[in-house]
């Protein structure tokens, strides 16, 4: 992972990039790109396809999503949020979570482990 985090960081550093053009839908897929990876955190855009998504889990860190395309329901802790583009939720460090695409989304995931 670090390696394609370095090439991102030399193919989009030092250039404006539109984050919903960087990482397409693919069919039944989750598809995903990390931007920046780093011991303090990471950067990483997802493309969910219509019915995927990311089974419940907890992570040690807090994580902030922020919608670019679409509609999802994201669980934290069992309750449902519904979030639409341009909308953004904080899953809380050690909470479990889940997400799916009832519809096709794109988001960016931040993750700061400091």
């Amino acid at each position: 992972m670090q390696q394609k985090a370095e090439r991102n960081r030399k193919e989009l550093g030092g250039k404006a990039n539109n984050l919903i053009d960087l990482v397409g839908y693919q069919e039944g897929s989750v598809v995903s790109r990390t931007i920046i990876s780093k011991k303090t955190g990471t950067v990483t855009l997802f493309a969910f396809a219509k019915d995927q998504g990311l089974s419940e889990h907890t992570a040690p860190f807090d994580a902030l999503v922020y919608l670019l395309d679409g509609e999802a329901e994201i669980l934290i802790s069992g309750k449902p949020h519904h979030l639409r583009a341009g909308e953004m939720i904080i899953m809380p460090a050690n909470e479990p979570h889940a997400l799916r695409a009832a519809n096709k989304f794109k988001m960016l995931l931040i993750m700061i482990r400091a």
